[in-house]
């Protein structure tokens, strides 16, 4: 079974192309569990299988989290897929990805760099308050497309000298907090003196904290666009691991757009030989 990796301002995934491979999707989930288990096999945040259309679209995106839970849809791993397709023939200069959420847009900027049309909000509360630890946090909640991919988004004033335990005790808390039904990816967030957004997110299926993350940045984009944070409508996000761009066009109607752009690069290419792996 041959491989691709690849990562998104450090979010890392695993590619298979399974127009090729052929694999029963049954399987994926068990895949998924196995081949982004890290230290022992190529380890990754989430894996994404490659298969034919069922709609419109260029090709179809089964994503998968490493905890082997089918994800919703995921921004940086779209933009990735966006590049592979684009260089293995599967679509031009410009893309259709079919995904459990609906179908996303994609575009090729140059060559490292593509920019994804997120799906449009279909949930928004401005303000939420959640209990946790004798402690009310206020967050947005928001969630992209239908089935939604649900997101808190929490100010944290200091971010970057919050103790990395205490940090990860509230995401790990709010993510899977009662009130919410399907649970949460939580994005910290914290703008400094010089109006820098630094962001944050625990995501749910990997259970951690990763390097970044497209959805989270888009929808924490989208907050402060929508209660007037920031002035215009594009803003930068500072993640640990590198810089996404996010452009938000309102609208009267839940078909406002949230475009993400940001790198998509190419790490190894191979063959699979894991021994534990049982398909």
């Amino acid at each position: 079974m041959k491989y691709t990796k690849m990562h998104g301002a450090g979010n890392d995934f695993i590619i298979i192309n399974n127009i090729v491979e052929e694999i029963p999707e049954e399987s994926f989930s068990d895949i998924a569990k196995t081949l982004c288990k890290r230290r022992t096999s190529i380890g990754a945040d989430g894996i994404m299988f490659i298969d034919h259309p069922e709609g419109c679209g260029d090709f179809r995106m089964h994503f998968y989290n490493a905890d082997g839970t089918e994800g919703e849809m995921c921004g940086n791993g779209a933009r990735c897929i966006c590049r592979y397709a684009h260089e293995n023939g599967l679509s031009g200069e410009k893309q259709k990805v079919e995904t459990i959420s609906g179908v996303v847009r994609g575009w090729r900027i140059d060559k490292r760099t593509f920019k994804v049309r997120l799906n449009s909000p279909t949930h928004f509360i401005d303000q939420l308050e959640l209990k946790l630890h004798n402690q009310v946090y206020k967050c947005s909640y928001v969630e992209l497309g239908s089935p939604g991919l649900p997101h808190l988004l929490l100010e944290m004033p200091g971010l970057n000298n919050i103790d990395e335990a205490e940090l990860f005790k509230i995401g790990k808390g709010l993510r899977s907090h009662p009130s919410l039904a399907k649970g949460a990816n939580v994005n910290f967030f914290d703008i400094d003196e010089e109006g820098n957004i630094i962001a944050r997110t625990f995501e749910r299926g990997v259970e951690d904290f990763t390097l970044a993350c497209g959805t989270g940045a888009g929808s924490l984009g989208y907050v402060l666009v929508k209660e007037e944070m920031i002035s215009g409508n594009q803003v930068t996000i500072n993640m640990p691991g590198g810089e996404l761009t996010i452009q938000v066009v309102l609208s009267l109607d839940w078909m406002e757009d949230i475009f993400l752009s940001g790198p998509a690069t190419m790490v190894s290419e191979g063959l699979v030989l894991d021994e534990d792996l049982r398909f």
